[in-house]
């Protein structure tokens, strides 16, 4: 039989961050000493009195005394047990069904409706007495392996999943540090989905259904496609999509199926009156506090796809060779003009005719000691060849092109040194 406890980690804690009382030693307090008694309820209330109360709200559809007698009720009757019972690892779900269990007495006597008229509201007490006791068909699955689940790993997963909390909540309430908490949270994620699917397999109506118990476990868990075998069966058999549709919320829901499986009535209510939720979602994009919305299989964060992330990058790398290519070849070709246009031989006097030029009709040599001719400026112009932006692995295409560099002096060096 699984422990109800995570594992605790193999080396002692560090000086100063030793774990606070959990729940359940708080919760054993409660018949010792009175003095620890009431220390252990005060701690008790602060920990979970304000989501009691905000989900009697929900099951009431009102925010009055009526909600704060309902939540004390259910305080008593999950804490009035010996020891806690199973509701001392996981608390915060056992009160919140006490609540809903609660409403729904309350709104089955006549004599509690007259004082509580709360309770004939067809959006809170009468229409939770209407409703059915046990989870839909559609979270049959779910409730039978939640309820399945250590005490420890309900904790974990409903404070981090539900209630949108970070990962040292839980931690404090099951009295262990933060990572070895996480170390239980990855744990309780898979035996979660493996309680879902072992559920799916003991509960099917038909040898088909078991037999395509891992035709669905298997794609949906590594991400891809149903086998058309598979999605066939799906179309005619309602057990087999509502376990496809539960097992698909563990790549994103794992949040709300767990709250209807656990609550039923006013599940998606409560999960928007979590603040911590509302702190993520308020906060501004970017921002640290910012929660995720999406996660991947088996609950896990979700990141950018890898196959974006290189896709990007290769783009990028593409458009910076591109970039460097286009300069490395106009300096190229720049230099090739430059040579082209003919440099004087070092200590000569005299200026080589330019490749592909002839010499200018009229022009006379110099006489040996003779005035220099006057300078006359012209500009120094190039055809050269400049390269276009082609897709990788693609030939390079040239077009010739005519740009004036610069206004240099006849018969000088058209670049310092």
């Amino acid at each position: 039989m699984q422990s109800p406890h995570p594992p605790r980690p193999p080396y002692p804690p560090r000086p100063g961050a030793l774990p606070g009382e959990s729940d359940r030693d708080l919760v054993a307090l409660l018949g010792g000493p009175h003095a620890r008694r009431h220390h252990a309820v005060a701690l008790l209330l602060d920990r979970h009195w304000r989501a009691t109360r905000d989900y009697a709200v929900v099951c009431l559809a009102a925010a009055d005394t009526s909600a704060r007698l309902v939540a004390t009720a259910a305080f008593h009757q999950v804490l009035g047990r010996p020891n806690g019972g199973p509701a001392a690892g996981a608390l915060r779900p056992h009160l919140l069904v006490a609540v809903r269990e609660t409403v729904r007495t309350w709104a089955a006597d006549e004599s509690a409706c007259v004082v509580m008229p709360e309770l004939r509201k067809p959006t809170g007490g009468r229409g939770l007495r209407a409703a059915m006791s046990a989870a839909p068909e559609k979270r049959q699955l779910a409730e039978h392996a939640f309820q399945a689940l250590p005490s420890a790993a309900q904790c974990l997963l409903w404070h981090t999943e539900v209630e949108a909390e970070p990962i040292n909540v839980p931690a404090g309430l099951l009295g262990v540090d933060t990572a070895t908490a996480a170390t239980a949270l990855e744990q309780a994620r898979e035996q979660f989905r493996a309680g879902c699917v072992r559920a799916h397999r003991e509960l099917a109506p038909t040898s088909e259904c078991r037999f395509h118990n891992r035709l669905l476990d298997v794609p949906m868990r590594r991400g891809g496609p149903l086998l058309p075998d598979a999605r066939g069966h799906l179309t005619a058999c309602r057990h087999c999509r509502h376990a496809a549709e539960q097992l698909g919320r563990f790549d994103g829901g794992l949040d709300v199926l767990l709250a209807e499986t656990v609550l039923g009535w006013g599940a998606r209510r409560y999960l928007d009156s979590r603040p911590a939720r509302r702190a993520s979602q308020e906060a501004p994009s970017g921002s640290a506090g910012a929660r995720p919305a999406a996660r991947a299989p088996g609950g896990r964060r979700r990141t950018v796809p890898e196959g974006r992330i290189r896709a990007t990058a290769d783009a990028s790398r593409r458009r910076t060779a591109l970039a460097v290519g286009a300069g490395l070849t106009s300096l190229a070709l720049l230099a090739t003009v430059l040579v082209a246009e003919g440099w004087s031989d070092e200590g000569s006097g005299s200026r080589a005719t330019p490749v592909g030029h002839s010499a200018r009709p009229g022009a006379a040599a110099r006489p040996a000691g003779g005035p220099p001719p006057p300078r006359r400026w012209r500009p120094l112009r190039y055809t050269g060849l400049v390269g276009a932006a082609v897709p990788p692995g693609a030939p390079p295409v040239f077009s010739p092109v005519t740009r004036t560099l610069a206004a240099v002096p006849t018969g000088a060096n058209p670049l310092p040194g």
